[in-house]
């Protein structure tokens, strides 16, 4: 038996269709117009220049380094326009500090201070400890290209710093480890031989640490000119740690 529906009936249903899929139409269009109005991040393509890196000042850079930290830390890091900066950094550059690190690959300097290219000088050793060669790449940055900071960074689980303890040797390695021996025997606790060795984290971490403030020592002994510009105000010379598990970098102010 076929049935028929009224005019009327069929008409409504006619209406209903149209206004939901209007309805469809327009939810959808205000998806869209949401997503277009949200904004992509900044990408950054402009770079240190003299005049910027004229007004900084040593406690300006530290806390750059801070709030770069935090971003690293949270996954918020700046986007860069990596190839504009190469083009503009090619004939010069301002520097804002220079980070004398550890050769760890698990230290990525500029990253984990969220600096872009021309932001930083990097010098690398095992051990982080200074020599002539470190000492020189040091007063070239700030005396001669302008960097207004210095940051000696260890970090925790240091390879190097293991060896120091554990005395290992290895080739120019034994050498090489001799400059970290000085806080290896600097550190007093624990006094029991069982336990002054690499598998306490904690000896480790205590013995990291002091060689990042010996090496500060160091430098200001053996450098007067780096000594005279912070005397003066002009550089500041920090030391830091590096928490290889959190990407958090602690000051030591």
């Amino acid at each position: 038996m076929k049935t028929t529906f009224p005019l009327a009936v069929t008409l409504l249903l006619t209406a209903s269709l149209l206004f939901s899929c209007k309805e469809e139409s327009k939810k959808m269009e205000e998806t869209v117009s949401i997503q277009e109005t949200i904004e992509e991040p900044d990408v950054v393509s402009d770079v240190m220049t003299k005049e910027d890196q004229d007004k900084l000042t040593p406690q300006m850079v530290i806390d750059d380094f801070k709030a770069g930290n935090e971003r690293f830390v949270n996954q918020k890091t700046t986007k860069r326009n990596h190839g504009e900066q190469i083009r503009k950094t090619a004939l010069a550059q301002y520097p804002k500090a220079i980070v004398l690190s550890c050769v760890d690959s698990r230290v990525p300097v500029e990253d984990l201070f969220d600096q872009g290219i021309g932001d930083v000088f990097v010098g690398r050793v095992a051990g982080n400890f200074v020599n002539e060669d470190l000492l020189g790449s040091m007063e070239f940055a700030t005396k001669v290209a302008g960097a207004k900071l210095v940051v000696i960074m260890g970090h925790k689980y240091c390879g190097a710093v293991k060896g120091a303890i554990d005395n290992a040797e290895l080739g120019n390695l034994t050498a090489m480890l001799k400059n970290i021996k000085p806080a290896v025997n600097a550190v007093a606790e624990p006094q029991d031989k069982a336990i002054r060795n690499s598998k306490n984290d904690d000896f480790v971490e205590a013995v990291s640490n002091k060689n990042v403030l010996l090496n500060i020592d160091k430098t200001l002994a053996l450098s007067p000119v780096l000594a005279e510009m912070q005397e003066k105000g002009e550089i500041k010379i920090v030391g830091a740690t590096y928490d290889l598990s959190t990407g958090k970098v602690t000051f030591f102010e």
